[in-house]
């Protein structure tokens, strides 16, 4: 394989690739409203001699070069989220900014660069011959990742029939190979009280102080340790094999599972009544060996919920993509994991070192973020959860941009990222059928 000259058609193509972003940027594109990002990327792809582009019915935009059986799949979402407060914004976050190294704006690390990474490097792959016969190279601009990750390749794997031999995730790594990460669940807690008027709080059962004694409790198993002396043993308990016998070196690379609070609700007759019930949802963290049964089973044994008889769930995702479908699923999203020495692990981990050595690359204003090892790990969540996570597809992570750029005011990517995703992305299939 001519790796000088890969690395030269990545390079060449950086003002297409430019341009492409920065019309992507160019049309909002939260999730269910992705409508003119998919179609900007299909003319994209049907511009580039895709040999298919085709919208399927959830809205994901799907580009195949090659004929072959066997199908290795290039992911990035589309959809972004919004640019929350204005003010925080240094530049208009769609019209966005350019200079001769950074590219500005909504989606341009999470995760729109990774898109166009993964169109262009299928595109020097055609170029220099570079699909193995039997190989159909499958690039996903995905929807609906950022309100529910992996929604879409449930539909992708069940609906459309599509099982890829692999997957690269072109999510933002910081230069990085990435092999897993942990994963997530949405739980919802409610407990009821009985209003009463506030001048006699002692007539009724207030809801909101139920809730104080459970949230404290939740509180304590994320921040616990796990020694005798703690009643309530905290999450840091899976990395000890006590505990996790058979994953806790897996929970150690991943990191342990963490749970928080992030919404609250209530009812109540009026300000001056005893609230009548009260709810809060949780961002729960998963690693490695936990499950959604063992994760609510946890909540469930809390003593507080157990007093006041409180109900745990799981919460439920049922919005309408952008063609209208609904498509629901239960906000379980499952950690995932792989062995260094996986092929598709190591096919592009040799794809980098065969054109950029074993140490991550980047703009000198990335390298304080990539002083790290080249194979890691993702600290938030992926459509993997999905394609590996739940249906046991090979993932591995590789994409243009910073972790630490997603969802953050002022977004911007580097020009180099793109130019050196592209390249890897298109040396990496051969690299994986010559390992066979």
């Amino acid at each position: 394989m001519d790796f000088e000259a890969i690395k030269k058609s990545a390079e060449a193509y950086l003002p297409q690739m430019t341009k492409f972003l920065r019309d992507l940027i160019a049309i909002p594109s939260e999730s269910c409203e992705e409508e003119g990002v998919v179609k900007r990327t299909i003319e994209e792809m049907k511009a580039l001699g895709f040999d298919r582009a085709e919208i399927d019915p959830e809205g994901n935009a799907l580009g195949y070069m090659g004929h072959g059986k066997r199908i290795i799949a290039f992911d990035g979402h589309i959809d972004t989220v919004g640019v929350g407060n204005i003010e925080n914004w240094n530049f208009d976050p769609y019209a966005g900014f350019e200079t001769d190294s950074v590219i500005g704006g909504r989606g341009g690390s999470d995760q729109e660069g990774g898109v166009v990474s993964a169109v262009y490097g299928a595109k020097i792959m055609k170029d220099l011959n570079l699909i193995p016969d039997d190989v159909t190279i499958l690039v996903v601009a995905s929807v609906q990742e950022e309100d529910c990750d992996g929604l879409c390749w449930q539909y992708i794997h069940k609906e459309d029939g599509i099982t890829p031999e692999f997957v690269v995730s072109t999510e933002p790594t910081d230069g990085g190979i990435y092999r897993g990460h942990r994963g997530r669940m949405e739980i919802r807690v409610d407990v009821r009280g009985i209003s009463c008027h506030g001048s006699a709080p002692e007539r009724g059962e207030n809801a909101i102080y139920k809730m104080a004694d459970i949230l404290q409790e939740v509180r304590a198993l994320n921040e616990n340790g796990a020694g005798e002396s703690d009643e309530i043993k905290g999450l840091v308990k899976m990395l000890d094999p006590e505990f996790n016998p058979d994953h806790y070196e897996d929970a150690r690379f991943l990191g342990r599972g963490t749970v928080t609070v992030s919404q609250i609700f209530y009812t109540s007759p009026s300000r001056c009544a005893v609230a009548d019930s009260c709810a809060v949802s949780l961002d729960r963290r998963m690693t490695a060996g936990e499950t959604w049964e063992s994760c609510l089973d946890e909540i469930r044994a809390l003593p507080a919920v157990k007093k006041y008889d409180a109900k745990v769930s799981m919460y439920m995702y049922d919005r309408p993509a952008w063609t209208g479908l609904v498509y629901e699923t239960e906000c379980y999203f499952p950690t995932w994991i792989n062995k260094e020495t996986a092929p598709h692990v190591k096919a592009m981990a040799d794809a980098h070192k065969a054109l950029y050595g074993d140490k991550r690359m980047g703009h000198p204003d990335t390298m304080h973020l990539r002083n790290r090892p080249l194979i890691d790990k993702w600290t938030f969540s992926t459509n993997g959860v999905s394609i590996q996570g739940r249906y046991g597809i090979p993932c591995v992570g590789f994409g243009p941009g910073a972790e630490s750029q997603a969802h953050a005011p002022n977004e911007i990517t580097w020009k180099e990222d793109l130019v050196r995703c592209a390249a890897v992305y298109a040396a990496t299939p051969m690299l994986y059928i010559n390992q066979k």
